[in-house]
């Protein structure tokens, strides 16, 4: 904790500094003369000094390890619960705090899968996202992802649906706060029941406020953890993208999930597509991939049902594209006001969705 408080020190300063003197202890033992060997002559003299939060901060911390020491503890690089995976990173995060039960950790995630997207997402989207978590989860498989809203969100809540009662790691939730907060408010019972049954991880010091440069940073945790990176729906520029560039960046796979062309939320993921990522329709495309359905238990492969043969026939000419009530008006020949009630009507069935701007698009039912 001192050295990630210690100014104009980073975390890679901070690792330079461990592999040449080994553990934090020795690092502050070392003279002046000696330290100037690693580091710049600011660096050295900041490091003679103890920063004037460490006091405060280390107190916090442990009333917080000690308020629920079964559910609460801290990881450092070079800890045996400290995940291998990780120190393949250029930039592995100097601690990692955990929030989840004590036999749960993060050695655990060969068999793990990131899911990310759009904090806007298309209700097909947070369907999606939240399906095809369940699947995995059913399989065995750790979904990990951000806690944001969206896409985030839904497949943690697929992953925790599938895990049931069953008591075994089914989510991971790298956020970018410390682990006090719970960012966005309205996921704080999402962030409790994943603390029951999965991890909440964090490398911010208690007390971290969301601040938006800390979002990105943790994208990289996001990969490091996973075998490989879904990508549901994002726009063209997201943190979604982000995600999917840093797993490449460490020779993850990255998988995405088409959509509409005149969706926003789909433009991303049919550039990643264009770039190399892996088209993904159905569940058993990532098993065949990564190769983790041998070890799992059965799961679905295929998320969208087939169309009912008595598809009323409003949804046949919906499509699977969003759409305007003008266009249904031209497509069907139907007055406007009876479109309004059938759709009235299928969106309280959960079939359709009504969309901002007017549109109208119907949801695969999984």
């Amino acid at each position: 904790m001192r050295l990630t408080l210690t100014p104009g020190v980073g975390d890679g300063v901070a690792r330079k500094l461990l592999a040449a003197f080994g553990l934090p202890e020795a690092v502050f033992a070392q003279p002046h003369a000696v330290l100037l060997q690693v580091v710049s002559e600011a660096q050295a003299l900041a490091l003679a000094q103890v920063p004037p939060k460490l006091a405060a901060l280390a107190d916090q911390t442990w009333d917080w390890l000690s308020a629920a020491p079964g559910n609460r503890r801290m990881v450092t690089l070079g800890d045996a619960g400290y995940p291998s995976s990780l120190l393949e990173m250029s930039d592995p995060p100097l601690v990692l705090y955990l929030m989840g039960p004590r036999e749960f950790d993060l050695t655990q995630l060969s068999r793990s899968l990131a899911i990310v997207g759009s904090r806007n997402p298309t209700p097909q989207g947070a369907s999606n996202a939240r399906s095809f978590a369940q699947a995995l989860s059913e399989a065995g498989v750790a979904v990990v992802s951000g806690l944001a809203l969206g896409v985030d969100g839904a497949a943690h809540e697929g992953a925790l649906q599938a895990a049931g009662s069953d008591h075994r790691l089914a989510t991971v939730a790298v956020v970018g706060t410390g682990l006090d907060r719970v960012y966005p408010a309205r996921h704080r019972d999402l962030a409790h029941r994943i603390a029951q049954q999965g991890l909440l991880v964090s490398e911010l010091p208690l007390g971290t406020p969301p601040l938006a440069q800390n979002f990105p940073m943790r994208n990289r945790i996001i990969a490091g953890l996973s075998r490989g990176t879904l990508v549901v729906e994002a726009a063209l520029q997201s943190g979604s993208l982000i995600t999917a560039r840093l797993a490449v960046e460490q020779g993850k796979d990255v998988f995405a999930i088409p959509g509409s062309i005149h969706a926003p939320q789909s433009r991303g993921c049919h550039a990643l597509i264009r770039q190399g990522a892996k088209l993904v329709e159905t569940v058993q495309d990532i098993f065949e991939d990564l190769d983790l359905r041998a070890a799992g238990a059965s799961a679905p492969t295929d998320i969208a049902a087939p169309a009912a043969q008595d598809e009323p026939p409003l949804l046949a000419a919906l499509g699977h594209d969003p759409v305007s009530l003008d266009a249904l008006v031209a497509r069907t020949g139907w007055p406007a006001a009876q479109l309004q009630a059938q759709l009235l009507e299928l969106e309280l069935e959960g079939r359709v969705a009504r969309l901002p701007g007017g549109l109208f698009q119907r949801i695969a039912q999984g």
